[in-house]
C-alpha cells in the first residue's frame, strides 16, 4: 500500500516543488511508493468570476475562504479513510511522533489556505485537523503542506533506503541530533572531534549521546524537560 497525499490549494502549481526531487521523488515517480495529487479549489467556486473568498463575518481586513467551495472541493476527492489537516498557525505544533502515525497509514489530505483563513464550520463539519509547521505565520499553506508531506514520505518504507540512519535522528527519542562532520579533516582552524577519528565505536556513540543531550539542553529546554519527567 503506497502512501497517497493530496493538496486542496489555489496554487497547485507549487507542487510537487521539492517533493519531486532526489530519493523522495524517485520513490515517487520511478516506484510508486508514494502518490501526490492537487486539486485546484477554485474550480469549484459558484462565482462566474471565479471567487471562492468573501468578507469576514463582523468585519475587520482581508477576506475569507469560504465553506461551500472547500466543502465541494474536498468531497471531490475519494478520502480512502486518510486524516483531513488544515495547515494553520494556530494549529497543534506538527512532531515527529504525528508524523510517524500518518507515514504508517494511507496518506493525507492537506487544505492549504490563504487570505485570513478559512470559514470555521467547514473545518468542523468535515472533521479537519489544524497543523502548525511552527511558531510562524505564512502567506498560505503551500509550504507548510511541503513540509507535512515530506516528513511523513521519507518514513515510507523503501523511500529513503538506509532505516538505520533514521533511528538515530532528531525527536525519535526525545533527543535532538548530534553534529555531523566529514573532510576534510581541517577547517579554517576547526578541527573533527579526535574522538570521531578514534575507532572505538562505544567511545564514539557515547560522545555522540553526550552531545544530542547538551544540544537539546541548551536548545529545546521544552524537550528536555519532557524527557527529564519521564
Amino acid at each position: 500500500m503506497s502512501f497517497d497525499a493530496t493538496v486542496l490549494t489555489m496554487f497547485p502549481e507549487a507542487f510537487p516543488g521539492p517533493l519531486g526531487v532526489s530519493l523522495i521523488g524517485t520513490a515517487w515517480r520511478e516506484h510508486g511508493l508514494w502518490t501526490l495529487e492537487t486539486v485546484d479549489i477554485r474550480g469549484f467556486s459558484k462565482d462566474k468570476r471565479g471567487f471562492l473568498d468573501d468578507t469576514p463575518a463582523g468585519g475587520g481586513p482581508g477576506q475569507v475562504m469560504r465553506a461551500d467551495v472547500i466543502a465541494a472541493a474536498l468531497d471531490s476527492v475519494d478520502r480512502r479513510g486518510r486524516p483531513l489537516l488544515y495547515m494553520s498557525a494556530r494549529g497543534r505544533p506538527l512532531t515527529q511522533a504525528r508524523v510517524k502515525e500518518w507515514a504508517d497509514g494511507p496518506g493525507l489530505i492537506v487544505l492549504a489556505g490563504r487570505f485570513e483563513g478559512v470559514d470555521q464550520r467547514v473545518l468542523d463539519s468535515r472533521g479537519f485537523e489544524e497543523i502548525a509547521v511552527g511558531d510562524a505565520v505564512l502567506a498560505g499553506g503551500e509550504a507548510a503542506a511541503l513540509v507535512t508531506i515530506e516528513a511523513c514520505v521519507r518514513l515510507v518504507p523503501g523511500v529513503l533506503g538506509q532505516a538505520a540512519s533514521l533511528s538515530e535522528e532528531s525527536f525519535e527519542d526525545g533527543l535532538l541530533e548530534h553534529p555531523q562532520y566529514t573532510r576534510p579533516r581541517e577547517f579554517e582552524g576547526l578541527e573533527i572531534p579526535e574522538v570521531l577519528l578514534s575507532g572505538h565505536h562505544a567511545q564514539v556513540r557515547k560522545w555522540r549521546e553526550a552531545q544530542r543531550e547538551v544540544t537539546t539542553r541548551e536548545r529545546r529546554p521544552d524537550l528536555w524537560a519532557q524527557r527529564s519527567a519521564k
